[in-house]
Order: structure tokens, then C-alpha cells, then sequence
């Protein structure tokens, strides 16, 4: 017993000056991680939700329409690429002309504004976009370059 109190004193003063801090401490939180994506105190952080819908004016079956949606795709790839665009996709058929939809992350809606007037499906009517702040998981930023392992490359 008496050896266990002069142990417990030491083993208290030995401890580092972060195991007071719950964040420090929470099993498996990575600080850096949090920080490079933006995440507040909740691992939350603000986007911007744009759900695409069919526009007024759709682009015909050919060669401009091809190229219009060659344009669309890169056009995600380049945001993706450049930390704005965390989430994207097409919708199943929707009645309500739904098409698809954006997750942005910036702060307010004027930038979203400015990254959907890129899209050439914008640009030609063929969509239009409709914004909504949200406030969602941190670690929807990682959502690019995880998807970019489930991709096997192109074929020659």
C-alpha cells in the first residue's frame, strides 16, 4: 500500500498537460485532420447545398449537347480538384425535374453563385440551380479522394 502511494503522486505528475483537454484526449481525433477540412468544434463545418433542375432551354441530341456535358464533367473535376466542390451526382428520374445536385464548400451563396455560372449546363439553360445553405459533416471533403480510389483508370 504504501508503495501505491507514493506511485499514484508520480504517475499524476507524469501526465501530460493535454490529457486535460477532452479534445486532445477524444480516441481517434486528429487535430491537423480537423483543421485542413474546415471542421469547427462538432467536426461540422458550413457548405452551400445547389440542387440542379431542368432548365428552360434543353440543349438537343448531338454534338453540342455531347460537348455541353463533356463540359459539365470537367468542369466537376476542376472544382473537385481545387477544394470547392465536396459532393456531386445525378438524381434518379424525378418528377419534379430534379437533376442533380452540388455540395460546395464556401461560405455564402454568392460564391456558390459563381462556381454553378461555370457549369455549361448552367450556362445553356439546359439547368438551373437553386442554393441552400447547409451545415453538414466536415468529412464530406474527403469524399474526392476517397472516390478517387473506387475509380479504376481509364483503358487505353
Amino acid at each position: 500500500m504504501r508503495i501505491m502511494s507514493l506511485l499514484l503522486p508520480a504517475m499524476l505528475l507524469a501526465m501530460p498537460a493535454a490529457a486535460t483537454d477532452p479534445a486532445a484526449t477524444a480516441p481517434g481525433f486528429d487535430a491537423a485532420l480537423a483543421e485542413r477540412l474546415g471542421a469547427d468544434e462538432r467536426g461540422m463545418r458550413k457548405y452551400v447545398l445547389v440542387i440542379l433542375k431542368t432548365g428552360p432551354q434543353r440543349v438537343p441530341d448531338g454534338p453540342e449537347r455531347d460537348e455541353m456535358f463533356a463540359g459539365h464533367f470537367a468542369n466537376m473535376q476542376r472544382l473537385s480538384e481545387a477544394g470547392k466542390l465536396a459532393v456531386a451526382g445525378p438524381f434518379f428520374k424525378d418528377p419534379a425535374g430534379w437533376r442533380g445536385l452540388y455540395v460546395f464548400a464556401v461560405d455564402d451563396i454568392e460564391e456558390a453563385r459563381a462556381l454553378a455560372d461555370t457549369d455549361p449546363v448552367v450556362v445553356k439553360g439546359e439547368m438551373v440551380p437553386e442554393f441552400h445553405e447547409w451545415y453538414g459533416a466536415a468529412a464530406m471533403m474527403l469524399v474526392p479522394e476517397w472516390h478517387e480510389r473506387l475509380v479504376p483508370p481509364a483503358e487505353p
